[in-house]
């Protein structure tokens, strides 16, 4: 597809949804279709696209032949914080007012392809996050074909598009906040396919923690998975091997399915080093060099690393509780601390004694290149909050992990990770610096950490192997293609 003139190549209109966690993956898709010889328009929100502008650089941001960026409005008020936007608000946003203006885009692109004389390719499909569904609707309307990324993990998916059956069975909405903690989160729901039958009410994603039967949260996910079927394909980050008893569940109840994961090994292993992309990032923050060059030296598997993601805030006593357990243990570490990590705060000023305690063996940082991070050989237990980019990149560094998920699926990830693949820990709710201090030795010094490592060392085996160039999630994104290709001219 290389050889094509420019105004034949396929272009694709891609979108995902405004945080750090979802535009990771979706602009590791848009590498390898523009790999593929697609034309490639790769859409943020204006809150994004400037902090894009701010932790990248703006000379790689205006595009590179058949790649660019454009941004439309999200429909919250301006803002130029350096967090993540608040999440119900940003989701009822997106759902109710994108539509419109992501069709005005694409009028206007395919307005700009005719003007170009053939300099330019009319869109002819769509890639939208699940959970932006709007755009699967804009390519419907428009009579252009679609298709869906999942950004999440397949267990995540699955306690999603089952929220609905949790609102007909009565166990949604709670009936009084007591629930929270009474033992009721220990409800054993054994009805979902393909999921364990001892999963419980406390694993499944954590919209369903609410007593409003309209809560925001909860009715996004049951619209957004289901206009997932308006999709002619969905896309997930993830592997046969990992996940084939939920894939199997999963096909029976979307379009077809393309497992083209884990993405970051399937883009570096399949697009090349000399590409003009590989200069791109999606890091929403700016990224720090030298944690990386901190681990130089240090011994294999000696450093323990913490990252709770881009998302996760937490209290100052549970900061404390964190920071002291990690100086407790001896061990040396590397946090990434965000500038928003602490709820309601400005600043994460650790007490002074905190630091004195850990002068010279560790390091705090505020964003660092995490792949490479957990890919060297100095570190040996990340301590996470369980996101799913997170939980592939640990896979992918054979890192066991300690596990204190803050939302959303994460908590459906961790109960994979520590129960069914057996490659983590769990870390209570009401975190306390003995329990931190206890895991992180188990896991570094014991016999249950060394059957974790084995374990992760075997997913890491199969990842390696269904990214690998000719592997089985390259063959799929070429599926992927093929079949797009084959059905041109079609809807959907």
């Amino acid at each position: 597809m290389g050889s094509l003139a420019p105004g034949d190549r396929p272009h694709a209109v891609m979108i995902p949804y405004p945080a750090q966690g979802h535009v990771t993956p979706m602009l590791k898709l848009a590498k390898l279709l523009h790999a593929k010889g697609f034309h490639v328009t790769f859409v943020n929100n204006e809150f994004n696209h400037r902090r894009l502008l701010r932790s990248q650089s703006a000379d790689t941001l205006r595009g590179l032949p058949g790649f660019r960026f454009a941004a439309i409005a999200d429909g919250l008020p301006p803002s130029d914080r350096e967090a993540t936007q608040d999440i119900p608000a940003l989701c009822y946003s997106t759902m109710t007012t994108c539509l419109p203006r992501f069709k005005e885009l694409i009028v206007k692109l395919n307005e700009e392809a005719e003007a170009s004389g053939g300099a330019l390719p009319p869109v002819t499909c769509v890639v939208a996050d699940s959970v932006m569904s709007f755009g699967l609707r804009a390519a419907r309307e428009l009579g252009l074909r679609c298709a869906t990324l999942w950004t999440a993990s397949a267990c995540g998916y699955m306690g999603y598009c089952h929220y609905k059956d949790l609102l007909d069975r009565g166990l949604f909405p709670l009936k009084e906040e007591a629930q929270l903690s009474n033992g009721y989160l220990d409800t054993t729901i054994d009805w979902i396919p393909a999921m364990p039958k001892d999963i419980r009410l406390r694993d499944l994603p954590t919209f369903l923690r609410a007593m409003d039967p309209d809560d925001i949260m909860f009715n996004f996910f049951v619209h957004e998975t289901a206009a997932m079927s308006q999709a002619s394909a969905v896309v997930i980050n993830t592997w046969d091997e990992l996940d084939s008893p939920l894939l199997d569940a999963m096909s029976k109840l979307l379009p077809p399915i393309y497992t083209v994961g884990p993405l970051h090994l399937t883009v570096r292993n399949n697009v090349p080093e000399e590409s003009p992309l590989a200069g791109i990032g999606s890091n929403l923050w700016k990224e720090e060099d030298a944690p990386l060059r901190w681990l130089d030296g240090r011994p294999p598997r000696s450093v323990v690393y913490v990252n709770f993601g881009s998302i996760t805030v937490m209290s100052k006593e549970h900061l404390l509780e964190f920071a002291w357990g990690l100086a407790n243990t001896g061990y040396t570490f590397l946090w990434n601390v965000r500038p928003d990590l602490v709820k309601g705060d400005d600043e994460t000023a650790l007490p002074p004694e905190f630091a004195m305690a850990i002068e010279g063996r560790s390091m705090l940082s505020t964003w660092c290149p995490q792949e490479k991070v957990l890919e060297h050989e100095a570190v040996g237990v990340f301590l996470t909050h369980s996101g799913w980019n997170s939980s592939l990149e640990g896979i992918c560094g054979a890192v066991p992990m300690v596990c204190w998920p803050f939302f959303a699926e994460q908590q459906t990830n961790c109960r994979y990770k520590c129960t069914e693949w057996g490659i983590g820990m769990e870390i209570g709710d009401n975190v306390r610096r003995t329990e931190v201090e206890a895991m992180i030795r188990e896991v570094m010094e014991e016999e249950k950490g060394r059957e974790m490592r084995r374990r992760v060392i075997e997913l890491q085996k199969s990842a390696v192997a269904s990214a690998r160039p000719g592997g089985r999630s390259m063959h799929n994104v070429d599926r992927l293609i093929q079949e797009k290709k084959n059905n041109e001219g079609t809807k959907g």
